[in-house]
């Protein structure tokens, strides 16, 4: 019999006596877990209460906050052998990735790291209930399989990914159930009002931020699991009550660089969680409408990092209340979602103790295979420095995500340029980044930067094209050879200023985020801004329109404070400025020429409430609050009149649906506003609705739309197969694709940019060009699609149309964003076409 060391044995007696005083859900919370629901608070107490009693099992952290202050925590949980030497397994399992310098060779013996994600969308709260469960019945100590599943395996439970939602949804539900839930579906309880508890606080899909990490929940988090790398992780769901229990494995698409080990063991998950299921005659689906191939989510993120990635949906969803009647007419309730969850936790973490070896093994060859194999057409890619700042953020994402970069050296390259297609020889400095692919995360390398996903099959559940070099519009060639490795380097530091005695104007380019950052921070403090309307050159430097002027006159208020105020918010935003001392310039317009106008500080309102995507607001709202830290007037649409258009200098429509402009009064005061200089920027679907509300702007029509002479072989076409339904819908879709906008960077709207643009369009529909009273600026011609799926019928459609324009209605303007600029945050290189409709245009 092997000898047991005396500290562990020590351990393993203190555990034993801790594990009695554990006490289950419904003996803490003081009621029967699933008869309501639990507000985020005692969830954390009751996470703290376990660990308390349980130190030899079960370690808590608390490894962030949300912006609303919640904590956010980690549970680890394992044998108590296990827990006495955890850290040695993290440090052992980043080692099998290849993720320390450590030379000795690693541990394949195990245990196998399975981390449980729960409650991401915040109305989906059965998840969280059954996480309690979970956490229990893993130290319970009359559950002797868990206690031996523990021996292979830690077990990483979040116990709730998203506060935020959950509390707002949950404090709604609570203050409007009565004694008994009702479970007719009509009434109050199953209707949650606007934004709803999904998003997070700043209404963002947490789900679809695990790549991106915009908001930081995700940051923290991602952080988190970098450091441990699980081998298999689950994302738990709800979907709409009626539909039955979804588990992997997955429907296709599947990426192609998941393995065919992932593939398999989600099939073996499967097979466990279905027989628990059959034992119990609940019905369960697999292999259908969630595919693995979108990089941002719970379950293709861990895949791309060499887990076994999965989703896991219950019915249920806000609608289902505590109980509602589905379709079949059998009652569903809380409790029989949060202990279907609970089921295919147990599961999932039985069969990874049983295969715990295998699993780990695999999970090593994954990543020695990502370091001497690597995936994709290119074995380095070079990323040209821009002067905007966008090569940082570029920077950030990958430290964010664990991908190894380094400057580059000053020499020559050749490669493929991404936005041409071509090989070209390019020379490169060392503001420029260069990433090898043989490193370990040389498959989420390869996903983010391919320039165009293969897709096994095109029906898919999200958007179809990501490539990093068109999202951060940031100059990209493709190398087929691995590029000598430099080191990282610290930011450089500002150059470029000029000190004046006593400058006359200080001069700050415009060409970037970091430029509106600065420009947010001076109109705050009063400075009074130009900004030119043409190129110009001064002191020897050639300046691009849109280029920032700040002059003494008209800032004598402010007096000698004024350069300190420059310089505190030039370094703020981390960008250069350059002082001149005469208003007279080398070429171009003086300082005091119509040429330069004078900016005003806007007062800007947006949109919120019913017919408003929370989702679309949400990224305005986060954009004006956390990106440029702008004041931002957030109105109620239904609140929405002369007086408060009045205290406004631009109004935001988010995407929507705007019943107001169907109220011939209210339509005419927003266009009164408008033609009295106001500046409306419409997005999306608020585009649209401006066209059939006869603001000027029209929809082009296909040759589709137009009238065809009968033909009867035509008819023959609307026979269609009722097994095919769904894919007869793909030739008329686009999930999501990039397409190529030609600009017209003379207007104000396309300031800091060259003449094209990359525009992820989700629709079908684009805008005849102005022939009068509006300004072209951003247009798809035909064979302008870059990269994604899109429809066979759609193809042709999708060209020599208005995506981006300008309409001027008397002293006031009209934006038209037909696609977003901010799509969920990600879209770096569009947040300066936005900043200009907010801040340039109409100046």
């Amino acid at each position: 019999m092997k000898k047991v060391p005396g500290g562990v044995a020590l351990l393993l007696f203190i555990s034993s006596l801790a594990l009695a005083q554990v006490k289950s859900p419904d003996q803490f919370l003081g009621y029967k877990l699933g008869t309501r629901y639990t507000p985020h608070y005692n969830i954390v107490n009751y996470c703290k209460q376990v660990a308390e009693a349980a130190p030899g099992m079960v370690k808590l952290e608390q490894y962030g906050a949300t912006n609303e202050g919640r904590p956010l925590l980690l549970l680890m949980v394992t044998s108590p052998t296990n827990m006495a030497r955890l850290e040695a397994i993290r440090l052992n399992n980043l080692h099998l990735a290849g993720m320390t310098d450590d030379k000795t060779a690693p541990d394949e013996k195990g245990p196998a790291i399975v981390w449980l994600s729960y409650n991401v969308h915040g109305n989906e709260t059965s998840s969280s209930e059954a996480a309690m469960l979970t956490l229990y019945e893993l130290v319970n100590p009359s559950n002797t399989k868990t206690k031996d599943w523990l021996q292979n395996t830690v077990v990483i439970i979040d116990p709730c990914i998203n506060p935020d939602g959950r509390d707002r949804y949950v404090n709604w539900f609570n203050s409007v159930v009565g004694i008994q839930p009702n479970p007719q579906p009509f009434t109050r309880e199953h209707s949650e009002p606007w934004p709803g508890g999904r998003p997070n606080h700043y209404y963002f899909d947490l789900n679809r931020d695990w790549a991106w990490q915009t908001q930081v929940e995700t940051q923290q988090r991602v952080e988190q699991y970098n450091r441990w790398l699980p081998q298999v992780h689950v994302d738990y769901h709800e979907q709409y009550y009626n539909n039955p229990y979804y588990f992997a494995p997955a429907a296709e698409p599947y990426h192609e660089v998941i393995t065919t080990w992932q593939r398999e063991f989600q099939t073996i998950i499967g097979r466990n969680n279905a027989k628990y299921f059959d034992q119990n005659g609940w019905l369960f689906f697999t292999k259908e409408r969630f595919d693995l191939f979108y990089p941002s989510y719970g379950d293709t993120y861990p895949l791309y990092k060499g887990a076994i990635g999965m989703t896991y949906e219950q019915g249920g969803h806000s609608r289902g209340g505590a109980a509602v009647i589905n379709h079949d007419g059998d009652t569903l309730t809380l409790w029989d979602r949060l202990y279907h969850h609970f089921t295919t936790g147990m599961s999932t973490i039985e069969a990874t103790a049983q295969n715990a070896t295998k699993l780990v093994q695999e999970f090593k060859k994954y990543y020695d295979k990502a370091r001497t194999a690597p995936p994709g057409e290119f074995k380095a890619y070079v990323i040209k420095a821009d002067e905007g700042k966008k090569i940082s953020r570029l920077k950030q994402l990958l430290d964010r995500n664990a991908i190894k970069w380094f400057d580059a050296e000053e020499t020559s390259y050749t490669g493929i340029n991404y936005f041409t297609g071509k090989a070209e020889t390019i020379k490169a400095n060392d503001h420029d980044v260069v990433i090898n692919a043989n490193q370990p995360n040389a498959n989420l390398l390869k996903v983010l930067f391919e320039r165009n996903s293969r897709l096994s099959d095109s029906v898919t559940y999200d958007i179809t094209a990501w490539s990093v070099p068109f999202v951060y519009g940031l100059t990209t060639y493709g190398i087929s050879n691995y590029v000598k490795s430099g080191l990282n380097t610290k930011a450089k530091s500002l150059s470029g200023i000029t000190t004046q005695s006593a400058p006359v104007a200080w001069i700050v380019r415009w060409n970037g985020l970091n430029s509106v950052q600065f420009l947010s921070a001076i109109l705050q403090k009063k400075v009074k801004v130009r900004y030119a309307e043409q190129p110009f050159k001064a002191n020897g430097n050639d300046f691009d329109k849109g280029t920032l002027i700040i002059t003494r006159t008209s800032n004598q208020s402010l007096g000698t404070s004024l350069a300190g105020i420059i310089s505190d918010a030039a370094r703020g935003a981390e960008i250069d400025f350059t002082e001149v001392s005469s208003s007279f310039v080398d070429k171009g317009f003086d300082f005091g020429s119509e040429k330069v106008h004078v900016m005003k500080a806007p007062k800007v309102g947006l949109l919120a409430g019913d017919g408003v995507s929370s989702l679309g607001m949400g990224e305005v709202w986060h954009f004006f609050d956390k990106q440029i830290g702008y004041p931002l007037n957030v109105i109620w649409a239904n609140d929405l009149s002369k007086n408060s258009l009045r205290e406004l200098d631009v109004l935001i429509l988010p995407d929507g649906n705007y019943k107001f402009l169907a109220d011939r009064l209210m339509n005419d005061a927003l266009k009164d506003w408008v033609t009295n200089g106001g500046r409306l920027i419409a997005l999306e679907s608020a585009v649209a609705q401006l066209a059939v509300s006869d603001w000027g702007i029209k929809i082009k029509k296909s040759d589709d739309d137009k009238d065809k002479p009968d033909d009867k072989k035509e008819d023959y076409g609307l026979l269609r197969r009722y097994e095919n339904r769904e894919r007869d819908f793909i030739p008329g879709a686009n999930p999501g694709s990039i397409f190529k906008v030609e600009l017209d960077n003379s207007h104000p709207l396309a300031f800091g940019y060259d003449d094209a643009y990359y525009t992820l369009k989700q629709d079908n529909t684009i805008y005849d060009f102005f022939k009068d009273m509006g300004w072209n600026v951003g247009v798809i011609k035909k064979d302008n699609q870059v990269a994604g799926f899109v429809g066979s019928k759609l193809k042709d459609k999708l060209k020599d149309g208005l995506l981006f324009g300008v309409q001027d209605m008397g002293q006031g303007s009209v934006v038209y964003l037909a696609d977003d600029p901010l799509f969920r945050s990600f879209w770096e290189n569009g947040k300066l076409l936005f900043s200009n409709a907010v801040f340039m245009v109409g100046q």
